[in-house]
């Protein structure tokens, strides 16, 4: 196999954008042990609000985990009162998992934390490289076509 020829650039790029990236997930993490919820329950909520009422096998795909690991997931959800199981109106042998309020508060208390977090790490960064920042990595996002706006709550 030809190693590739790479531009330090792009070489320091992918360095840094790693780094970052398991630095936040490590934190998010670690925030999310300050919470009543796990790191597949947090991604479920956050696809469960973005994309509404979802069937086991919608969210399973989504997530691409087994249906039997997201019918546990939800249990867990549903005992903790964070989600609960609907009929669809449409079809009645459909059940949909609908987030509740302490759901969604849930999501917005941890959010809040995780921006926070980011908050205090960039307090010295003035708010035009913070833009320059922002301006980079959509472009770096539109390029790469990556799909992560399940992440996005307004």
């Amino acid at each position: 196999m030809k190693k590739e020829n790479f531009s330090v650039e792009i070489v320091e790029l992918e360095r840094l954008l790693r780094w970052v990236s398991t630095s936040i997930k490590r934190k998010g993490r670690e925030i999310l042990s300050d919470f009543e919820i796990t790191p597949p329950q947090f991604e479920a909520l956050l696809y469960m609000i973005k994309e509404g009422e979802l069937t086991i096998s919608e969210l399973s795909n989504k997530m691409f985990l087994a249906c039997s690991t997201i019918t546990d997931l939800v249990d867990r959800m549903e005992k903790n009162q964070l989600v609960e199981r609907v009929r669809d109106s449409r079809d009645r042998r459909v059940v949909r998992i609908r987030v509740l309020e302490k759901g969604d508060k849930l999501i917005d208390e941890v959010l809040d934390a995780r921006r926070a977090y980011l908050q205090e790490a960039l307090s010295d960064i003035n708010t035009e490289h913070k833009q320059m920042i922002i301006e980079a990595l959509n472009a770096i996002h539109q390029r790469t076509g990556a799909e992560c706006e399940f992440l996005i709550k307004e």
